[in-house]
């Protein structure tokens, strides 16, 4: 019983942490409606500025810990008015997701930049509260975590008093509700945004740098804190300060008995160590009974204008540009260097991916962080086919591809409560889940080893990466699987085009863009949504088995929350509504033939691929938020100045057929609102939900 009472007490440090990120996460959004998924980094950015200035890392010169407190807490909130005044101040009128994306642009630079000024070593921290210990019924607990516990509790407090009685407080509380109300009592949300900012960066990075000695300081561990203080943000509907410091330090009581149950012979073990992921997946659970429990929307703002989604324009000349494309892709795996190749080959399957970022997100309009990880399940199990079992090729990978498709269908049956920005919390979660208890797994997954898949072979005619052709430079890999590759991409590249053009992508464009106007007209949201999931689903887990030939192994790290994030920046810079983006997103991702160019020409990393990655996603939301495929299009104009459907009423007519349609309510709809051609029904439509288009 002594040890159970010593790790409940000890789990008020990392529940303090997450606390307080936490109510950073709530300040945010009170004050600008934005879920900032960077309040975690800000943390991680003042831990690193503590730790540089008291070892005298600038200029060998240390500081005493108070000056270095208090300057590192300058930079935390200077990052905070960057990220307001470059992003979240203007992006105010894009949609939900659009600001989630900002936000996630600021995380992947912020990491990327301490990586490059730290490395990627763990720094070690010194402590500034005392290192006295406590005796609590024969427990003896370092005072630390108390004093950080109650650090936690009494900014808790001094929020609830300000935010419930101060005048600063009820004007964010008017703003949050009404904006249009709030500036004509003379209030300016813009002001009111860059405080409670400011104040989530200080309390997040004072958290950040107090938490730093009992946690480990990378650009990893801070930053992901966040999916937990996200877990307890939503517990309070990211409005409630009391419940989000409570939640958070119950969910790092919760992490700490995880710890005292891997010591116990019960626990269940991989390879003689502890099951890892245990963690993950007891947050991943906590997030989806939060969204159940508490509402799986999150609470609407009062903004001042509707919300928009990038547009999904019509794909024009299709045969002729795939046929171009793939021709100068053909010639290029043969007479390219071997690396080149095998670079260009990871460039076609990072298209692939990105691709069902297009299905589910650009075309429904449904961020979802798990794609990667039911691609890095696919290649799991075509690994242990092969291995373990002997089922050769084609069976394998039809298999492999089936079980991430099955997968991603539970995922969506498990998510159709939650939608847009909610979405993105729980499938992150999932990722980060999936991650660790499958993929760090040696039993299930790889280990951090990874896991070997053989090269395919039909009829005795090697396809894979050391088939006996092996281009103008006679190295490995061989071109051939490259065509193999090609083939499968420019497939799925005009299978997806022409999804756009068909009535299943009219009924998705429809959901997409206002699910109650759809479901009014006859579409049936929940079958467009699970079908989304599974097309999505199906094509993660072919570039997961392409990933698996190509490289001739998978590894958990490439399938990992980081890089899924990652690459859905990539996936919003090419375009995340066109094919053509997922192209260009496929040529600018980890390890593709641009990011190779330059670390080969160049000498830069892969982490100055995330850094410019990270700052490209956010000038292209500012500047062109279609993407760069995007560019050359006209966007159409959906709804009319009064906010009815203008062209939606077009998009479904083709899709839900004609004569009368039953929407998700049972009701019937007349026949002249869903005919080929005829006005969307002449009825106010409601508000539109988080990540929707009102």
């Amino acid at each position: 019983m002594q040890l159970v009472i010593l790790f409940i007490l000890l789990g008020l440090g990392t529940g303090a942490l997450i606390a307080g990120i936490g109510l950073g996460v709530v300040l945010t959004y009170r004050g600008s409606g934005i879920i900032n998924l960077a309040t975690g980094a800000v943390a991680m950015v003042a831990g690193y500025m503590f730790w540089a200035l008291q070892t005298g890392f600038f200029g060998g010169y240390g500081l005493t810990t108070v000056p270095a407190v208090l300057v590192s807490l300058v930079v935390a909130m200077g990052v905070g008015v960057v990220m307001e005044v470059a992003a979240f101040r203007p992006l105010r009128a894009a949609s939900p997701l659009a600001k989630l994306a900002a936000s996630l642009g600021f995380l992947l630079t912020l990491q990327a930049a301490m990586v490059l000024i730290f490395g990627d070593a763990a720094k070690q921290v010194k402590p500034i509260l005392p290192a006295d210990t406590v005796t609590i019924v024969g427990a003896t607990v370092p005072v630390d975590r108390f004093i950080l516990a109650g650090i936690v509790i009494v900014i808790t407090a001094v929020l609830f008093a300000v935010y419930r009685w101060s005048r600063f407080g009820l004007a964010t509380r008017a703003a949050s509700e009404s904006e249009g109300a709030a500036v004509y009592a003379g209030l300016s949300p813009n002001e009111l945004s860059m405080v409670n900012t400011l104040l989530a960066c200080l309390v997040s990075g004072l958290l950040g740098i107090l938490a730093s000695s009992l946690v480990q300081l990378d650009s990893a561990t801070l930053p992901l804190q966040i999916v937990p203080a996200l877990a307890a943000a939503l517990f309070a509907r990211f409005t409630s300060f009391v419940i989000t410091c409570t939640a958070g330090l119950l969910i790092g009581v919760a992490e700490s008995l995880l710890d005292y149950a891997s010591t116990q012979t019960w626990f269940p073990t991989d390879h003689g160590n502890p099951m890892p992921g245990i963690k993950e997946l007891l947050v991943f659970l906590i997030i989806v009974v939060a969204m159940f429990w508490r509402g799986a929307s999150l609470p609407g703002r009062g903004e001042l204008t509707e919300k928009r989604l990038p547009f999904v324009p019509q794909p024009e000349k299709l045969a002729r540009t795939a046929s171009i494309a793939a021709v100068v892709c053909a010639v290029a795996l043969i007479v390219l260097p071997f690396d080149f190749r095998r670079a260009l080959t990871l460039s076609l399957v990072g298209a692939v991916i990105t691709m069902s970022f297009v299905v589910i997100t650009g075309y429904v309009g449904q961020l979802s962080v798990v794609q990667l990880a039911l691609s890095g399940v696919a290649g799991f199990v075509l690994s242990h086919l092969l291995t373990d079992a002997g089922i050769p090729f084609p069976v394998s990978p039809i298999i492999a591809v089936a079980i991430a498709t099955v997968l991603g269908l539970l995922t969506a049956v498990s998510a159709l409560r939650v939608r847009g920005v909610s979405l993105a919390v729980v499938t992150l979660a999932a990722s980060l889940a999936i991650e660790q208890f499958v993929f760090v797994n040696g039993t299930w997954g790889g280990g951090n080893g990874g896991s070997p898949v053989a090269s395919p072979y039909v009829f005795g005619v090697d396809l894979g990466t050391d088939a006996p052709f092996r281009g103008l430079d006679g190295a490995v890999p061989s071109p051939i699987f490259g065509f193999v590759a090609l083939v499968i991409a420019v497939a799925l590249g005009l299978y997806v085009a022409n999804l756009r053009r068909t009535g299943l992508g009219r009924r998705m464009i429809a959901v997409r863009a206002n699910e109650r106007a759809a479901a009014a007209a006859g579409v049936n949201v929940r079958n467009v949504k699970l079908i989304a999931f599974g097309i999505s689903s199906f094509i993660a887990g072919v570039a997961g088995v392409l990933y698996g030939y190509e490289l001739g192994s998978v590894s958990a790290v490439r399938f990992g929350a980081q890089m899924a994030l990652g690459l859905i920046a990539f996936a919003y810079v090419g375009g995340i509504t066109m094919v053509y983006g997922a192209v260009f997103a496929g040529l600018i991702s980890t390890e593709a033939l641009f990011p190779y160019a330059l670390e080969k020409w160049f000498g830069l990393s892969g982490n100055w691929a995330l850094l410019v990655g990270g700052m490209a996603l956010i000038v292209t939301l500012l500047l062109n938020p279609q993407g760069v495929a995007g560019a050359s299009y006209e966007k159409p104009l959906l709804f009319s100045k009064t906010g009815h459907p203008s062209l939606l009423a077009k998009l479904i007519s083709g899709a839900s057929g004609k004569g009368a349609g039953t929407g998700t309510s049972g009701q019937s709809v007349p026949a002249q609102a869903t005919s080929a051609g005829a006005p969307a029904p002449e009825v106010p439509l409601a508000p539109a939900e988080p990540g929707g288009v009102r």
